[in-house]
């Protein structure tokens, strides 16, 4: 590609498969084309990764990305050489022999990228062997790992400014959260005095549906989220390692598919989870933090929080791996008392400086304001990440607006049991003195007899409990590490303890939850069987490949292809994500799903269905046929049953099992009964 002179727009639509950029791809890219030495801040999702390479394969020389994670790495190797693109990685799960193949690429001059762990930088003779490979550009993908402050902090990429200045290349550095602090350590780290040129993109995500929801039976509600998008890939973070073991089972005993993931697993165990979940269309890994960063799985489809995370930038880097190919995502968090309890606990006792825990504190304040919001939800997310937005209307809060109270005389008495019983107690104890209730404890210290006693009988317990975490989401109030917990009230609370000021609180996330989520549907229901089928040619060619689906295509261009329906290969290669290479290998094999050429709708049994409630139950049948013909792990022996057979059974709305089974055969029930039966059920 060196002596050809590729444009950047020619390498975007040949290579890439698109005819123009996400907001501020553009600006970046040129800026790296030209040598600039680059810092871009961009959200997940954004697009950084085309950032450096495209330039990559504009620009004459290699290219060295350096790359936190194995896994991120090999996935983007083998997307590039998917698209024709002579690109390689360097890591620590190297073979020998995929090493020497390295070698040899470099010293011929055939490698456009090399990927390399920050590790590599420490080993003998790396600098000297990448100095002779003839480095034109040199890139940083997730450079907050720098930041000694950052929980995602890799040593070894301290060794990244000394190497650029040895090699005396541009660098590029990218990132998706980085706030102020960290962009100039960054900065300082990376480019020394002579800064880069900056580019911080926007935050919003108008793809991903925000919602949150107060614990009211957490699994149940995770559970109930999961089903309602059966078949589709998810995150679920926990807060503990046992956890995600325990609500991973409950999904697999509920019917879904899921992994559990943690840092306490063996690394074999957890190199298999990532692969699973990168190949697998509709897999949930029930994990920890220690899952994420770097999964470059473009079709994640929802994200769910069983527990609250760590801070509003946790928060957004965790709901940002849903989406990532611009197709519709969801995400639900769940937050309780004991969840803000733990997080408070957990900076108080941390050994950061204070300087550092109040930066904490204020970062967990802004995602308890955003759980406690009472208007659009995303206006809040973005404002904290200092942008301006008119309410979304595709938030949860904007499509079903909260019912407000005046809080000002509950929350007084409230404050008034605190300071009464000299801060030393926690929320359940103060509740029982609100509500009138005589424990032994209560009568033990005679706070039987203070004036606050029953003061709060007009509110029930689990009302209190409402208040008391609405209290702490407006940082009212806050437990003490020093007294096992006990709610102290900050100097906020003052002004309404004295009835100088008031609060309004939410009077819907008093009750309990109980409305089961809807799905939400990624196409229409005119166009879902033909996305199932498209899925389905995709998990088949694959598989056949040994890649993940989406290196195929991802969902957005199946989603794209299933809405417009192009006819001709003419028409294929105007859909997002087709670039040359992809239109020939690929083209001819969707246009035969899409144009029926081959499919089973052209039968004659099918055609007999026409205008038909049956003809529907008959195009359902047969996608999810698509997605079954070699079982639900795909490796399976093929199997497939004959148009006239679907035809009797679209004919038999609201089917049982058992008549389901007597016509399919012992065979044909084990692969397909149960799907089939759920078809027909639902009429």
């Amino acid at each position: 590609m060196d002596g050809a002179g590729p444009t950047v727009e020619s390498v975007l639509s040949d290579i890439f498969g698109f005819d123009g950029f996400r907001p501020m791809q553009a600006d970046i890219v040129d800026a790296v084309v030209r040598g600039d030495d680059v810092l871009a801040i961009l959200p997940t999702g954004g697009g950084k990764s085309l950032c450096y390479q495209l330039p990559a394969l504009v620009r004459p020389g290699l290219t060295i990305v350096i790359s936190p994670l194995i896994a991120l790495m090999r996935d983007q190797v083998r997307a590039l050489r998917e698209n024709g693109v002579a690109a390689a990685a360097m890591t620590s799960a190297n073979t020998e022999e995929e090493n020497d193949a390295i070698f040899d690429a470099l010293a011929e001059g055939r490698l456009k990228l090399l990927y390399m762990a920050p590790e590599r930088l420490a080993a003998g003779g790396t600098e000297r062997m990448i100095a002779r490979a003839g480095v034109g550009l040199l890139a940083v993908d997730e450079a907050h790992c720098v930041s000694q402050w950052g929980h995602d902090f890799r040593p070894d990429y301290l060794r990244i400014g000394a190497l650029r200045r040895a090699l005396d290349a541009p660098l590029a550095a990218f990132t998706a959260t980085a706030d102020a602090e960290t962009r100039a350590e960054i900065i300082e780290r990376l480019f020394g005095s002579a800064g880069p040129t900056e580019f911080l993109g926007g935050f919003d995500r108008p793809n991903i549906h925000l919602a949150f929801a107060p614990k009211s039976g957490p699994r149940q509600q995770i559970l109930r989220f999961a089903a309602a998008r059966q078949g589709q890939s998810g995150i679920v973070y926990c807060g503990t390692r046992a956890k995600t073991e325990t609500l991973a089972k409950a999904l697999n005993d509920d019917g879904r598919r899921a992994l559990a993931y943690h840092g306490g697993m063996e690394a074999g165990a957890r190199r298999e989870v990532e692969r699973r979940f990168q190949a697998d269309d509709g897999l949930i890994v029930v994990a920890t933090v220690a899952f994420g960063m770097g999964i470059d799985k473009p079709d994640i489809r929802w994200v769910a929080h069983a527990d609250l995370p760590k801070s509003i930038e946790a928060y957004y880097q965790e709901i940002g791996r849903a989406g990532r190919d611009g197709a519709p995502a969801e995400t639900l968090t769940l937050y309780g008392a004991d969840d803000i309890r733990f997080r408070r606990m957990q900076i108080d006792e941390g050994l950061a400086p204070p300087e550092r825990r109040t930066a904490d504190h204020g970062r967990l304040n802004a995602l308890l304001g955003l759980a406690e919001a009472q208007v659009c939800r995303r206006q809040r997310l973005l404002a904290y990440f200092g942008e301006a937005r008119e309410p979304c209307s595709h938030c949860d809060l904007c499509q079903n607006p909260p019912e407000l109270f005046d809080g000002t005389e509950a929350v007084m008495k409230a404050l008034s049991a605190v300071a009464r019983t000299g801060e030393y107690f926690g929320a359940g104890h103060l509740t029982d003195i609100l509500v009138g209730t005589a424990t032994e404890k209560v009568a033990a210290r005679g706070h039987d007899r203070l004036p606050t006693f029953g003061v709060g009988q007009d509110i029930d317990r689990r009302q209190w409990a409402a208040i008391f975490r609405q209290m702490m989401g407006a940082d009212l109030v806050r437990p003490d590490p020093e007294r096992h917990g006990a709610l102290r009230m900050t100097e906020s609370a003052r002004p309404l303890l004295r009835g100088e000021a008031s609060i309004t609180l939410r009077k819907d996330t008093m009750e309990r939850a109980a409305r089961r989520p809807a799905a939400k549907a990624l196409v229409s229901d005119e166009d879902a069987p033909l996305l199932s089928a498209l899925k389905g040619r995709r998990r088949a060619l694959a598989e056949a490949a040994r890649v993940p689906a989406y290196v195929i295509f991802t969902d957005r261009t199946l989603i794209e292809m299933a809405e417009t329906r192009p006819g001709t290969l003419d028409e294929i290669a105007g859909i997002t994500g087709v670039g040359a290479k992809k239109l020939e290998r690929y083209g001819a094999t969707f246009l035969e799903v899409i144009n029926g050429e081959i499919a089973a709708p052209v039968h004659p049994a099918r055609r007999k269905l026409a205008g038909r409630e049956s003809g529907a139950l008959y195009d359902r049948l047969l996608a999810v046929q698509a997605e079954l013909s070699r079982g639900e792990e795909g490796t399976d022996k093929l199997m497939s049953c004959s148009a006239s057979l679907l035809a009797r059974l679209a004919s038999m709305a609201r089917a049982e099992r058992s008549d389901v089974d007597r016509l399919l055969g012992e065979r044909l029930s084990e692969r397909f009964g149960e799907a089939f039966t759920r078809i027909l059920s639902e009429g």
